[in-house]
């Protein structure tokens, strides 16, 4: 029965990191015993192993609807696709808890094996504190989220998976965020175990760089495949909106990219290491944080999970005892650092590029967390919206790209600029090539202009260190890539954000509607039954009154039966310009339909930049430089 089985994988897990913890304080102990014994590697073995298995039973469990699980029971139905069977494992609060214990799980073993380099007890104080968190998690599954817990009697047939959910891009969206933002787990128990043991300074740069940098990729990846996702499924139109649960993964990512520079410090200077410390702790707090707000039914989100208050508490508690004990440790054994770098070096960019990070953090936090305390203290709900977050951090974002574009530049610790008559040419170039966005696009905005100026400023130097970087067997070929990327992803947001064209209206079958140079045809309406759906589509011809083109695209109205849900699904025509996106959905009682049409200039080069950055964060990764 896997119910049974899962569950005795679960206590077997609980034993095994128990029995992790006690070995390892024995070889602490045991002065003769530097090295970690073969006995510990083993049960890391087995218990990754074990983990893996566990996952793969509920993962049996949903391909076969074996609806005795209630956890298959509420997320899936015989009718729903293979495919969304087996996403349907993590699509849901139990599943993805367990997905959740297999990250860190994971890193532990893989901490284990590819840290010999490190000295022995700075490895095992971190095998430790790492299956601590495991054991805390662990718990929370077994007693409060069980996956394999039953249902009697059986049911015949299940509720199914929220239709929105069933997506492709939705599907691999958790794995990569988890890997992200579960992976940071490893140095926040390296830093734990860097303050006990001493074992600080560039060796333990070098420890946890890889482990920054190959989480930063997949946070990345994970928030790129998410905002797709919610692009065309959602019927938002824009590439983010500030949903509070978007930010919850957004803002790990900050306090990674501030840790991934701050770490080259330390490893180049032996500087900063306190604030290293730090950024490793403050990572994985923020993720359990997040964890906390979307699961305890705090947020009102289509990403969160059902509201249940005992959830909320234990979480809170685990996260309480996280935060104090890090706390108590980092205040008793951290030792004060004086830091004395020229203004003009490499070491203040890199500083001034965490400040910002932290600026961007502490915005997109109390954006996320006001409203709840202002519901709390008034009983008012109010949101906080892309206005408040447009205001605040887009002149930010002026200066964050000039320092990307000048850190690179300035040396250690002198502080000498290269290259000061290159740069200025090349910010003489952006500015030149602004004027002709201002000329063609019309872009009146001061701030819109200095962005573009910043941007363009930032891709043409990036271009420029290319080049250089080719003739220099590949130098700095992950940092240019990726802050290339950086330069291109803002660049086409802000011309997406100025020249994007949006129109509501009605309309019924075989009416138009002209906007701006572009008529929308309302040419038919056709039934279809799917697999596990109906589906009500409209034929829409776009026409381009300039260019004497047309395109045709077919938005739906879904109607699943399992669970009875309605749907609107977006109808996109993705070009190198630009995407045509269009919405249909019906006005009760009525023949109109109420239809949402836009033009998003270089909507598809987002999502490019965006996998560029990536790129050229696991290009680092795997030079393990």
């Amino acid at each position: 029965m896997l119910s049974n089985l899962g569950n005795s994988l679960v206590v077997i897990i609980i034993i095994i990191s128990l029995a992790i913890i006690y070995y390892s304080s024995i070889s602490l102990n045991n002065q003769k015993e530097i090295l970690i014994s073969k006995r510990i590697y083993s049960l890391s073995l087995l218990q990754s192993t074990f983990s893996i298995l566990s996952f793969f039973v509920l993962v049996v469990g949903f391909v076969i609807s074996d609806f005795s699980l209630i956890t298959v029971y509420q997320n899936s139905h015989t009718l729903k696709p293979l495919f969304y069977k087996i996403s349907g494992t993590w699509g849901n609060h139990e599943g993805s808890l367990l997905l959740w214990i297999n990250v860190l799980i994971i890193f532990s073993y893989l901490f284990l094996i590819f840290s010999k380099r490190s000295r022995s007890d700075f490895r095992i104080y971190t095998l430790i504190a790492q299956n601590i968190l495991i054991l805390g998690f662990v718990c929370f599954l077994l007693f409060n989220s069980n996956p394999f817990s039953l249902i009697y009697p059986e049911p015949r047939e299940g509720l199914g998976l929220n239709p929105i959910l069933q997506d492709p891009a939705l599907a691999i969206h958790p794995p990569l965020l988890y890997v992200g933002f579960v992976g940071s787990s490893i140095y926040f128990s390296a830093a734990i175990a860097s303050l006990v043991s001493g074992y600080g300074g560039s060796k333990f740069a070098e420890s946890i760089k890889p482990w920054v940098i190959f989480t930063w990729c997949f946070q990345t990846l994970g928030i790129t495949v998410g905002s797709i996702w919610a692009y065309y499924e959602l019927g938002w139109g824009g590439f983010w909106f500030w949903d509070p649960v978007e930010n919850v993964s957004l803002m790990p990512w900050f306090v990674m990219t501030a840790l991934m520079h701050s770490v080259i410090v330390l490893q180049k200077r032996g500087s900063l290491n306190s604030w290293v410390i730090i950024l490793s702790l403050f990572t994985f707090t923020l993720s359990v944080t997040g964890t906390f707000l979307v699961r305890s039914g705090i947020f009102n989100s289509v990403h969160t999970f059902a509201n249940d208050p005992s959830r909320g508490i234990y979480l809170l508690g685990l996260l309480s005892l996280m935060v104090f004990s890090a706390l108590a440790i980092f205040l008793k054994d951290n030792k004060k650092e004086r830091y004395d770098f020229n203004i003009k070096s490499r070491e203040t960019f890199l500083l001034a590029n965490n400040w910002l990070m932290m600026f961007f953090l502490a915005t997109v936090l109390i954006g996320t967390i006001y409203p709840i305390f202002i519901e709390v203290l008034n009983q008012t709900k109010i949101s906080v919206g892309p206005p408040y977050y447009n205001i605040v951090l887009v002149p930010f974002v002026i200066p964050l790209l000039i320092l990307m574009t000048l850190a690179p530049n300035a040396k250690w610790i002198n502080g000498n600029v290269e290259n000061l008559k290159q740069l200025c040419f090349v910010m003489l170039i952006a500015i030149v090539l602004n004027f002709f966005i201002y000329y063609f696009f019309n872009s009146k905005s001061l701030m819109s202009n200095l962005i573009f100026i910043s941007s363009i400023f930032l891709i043409f130097y990036s271009l420029m260190d290319f080049i250089k970087s080719y003739k220099k067997t590949f130098k700095n070929f992950s940092r240019i890539i990726s802050h290339l990327g950086f330069g291109l992803l803002i660049f086409f947001i802000g011309i997406n954000h100025n020249f994007s064209i949006e129109e509501d209206f009605n309309l019924k079958v075989g009416d138009e509607k002209i906007i701006n140079n572009y008529t929308v045809n309302f040419s038919s309406l056709k039934l279809e039954e799917k697999e596990n759906y109906k589906s009500v589509v409209g034929l829409f011809k776009i026409s381009d009154l300039e260019k004497i083109s047309s395109e045709q695209l077919k938005p739906e109205i879904r109607i699943y039966s399992q669970p009875k849900t309605m749907t609107y699904e977006t109808s996109i025509k993705t070009k190198i310009t630009h995407d045509l996106y269009l919405t249909m959905s019906n006005i009760d009682q009525s023949e109109f339909y109420n239809i949402k049409f836009q033009k998003k200039p270089f909507m598809v080069w987002i999502w490019i930049s965006a996998f560029i950055i990536s790129i050229g964060g696991f290009t680092r990764f795997l030079k393990r430089s």
